[in-house]
């Protein structure tokens, strides 16, 4: 099972939140936005989407 974490780059307002609280390191900041570099190491638990106070982050299982 494989998880796909996705930012809306329209609702990210780059506070870096999702990039602290992830504990597999998977974002990073581009452009002042917060960026799934590290995707394939998504765990799928939603601590990002949790942090996320724009809304901007999902996370889909596959």
């Amino acid at each position: 099972m494989a998880f796909i974490p996705t930012v809306n780059e329209e609702k990210c307002v780059g506070c870096e939140e999702c990039v602290d609280v992830c504990p597999v390191e998977v974002f990073e900041m581009e452009n002042e936005k917060s960026v799934p570099v590290n995707a394939e190491e998504c765990l799928g638990c939603e601590s990002c989407v949790e942090v996320c106070e724009e809304g901007a982050i999902t996370v889909e299982e596959t």
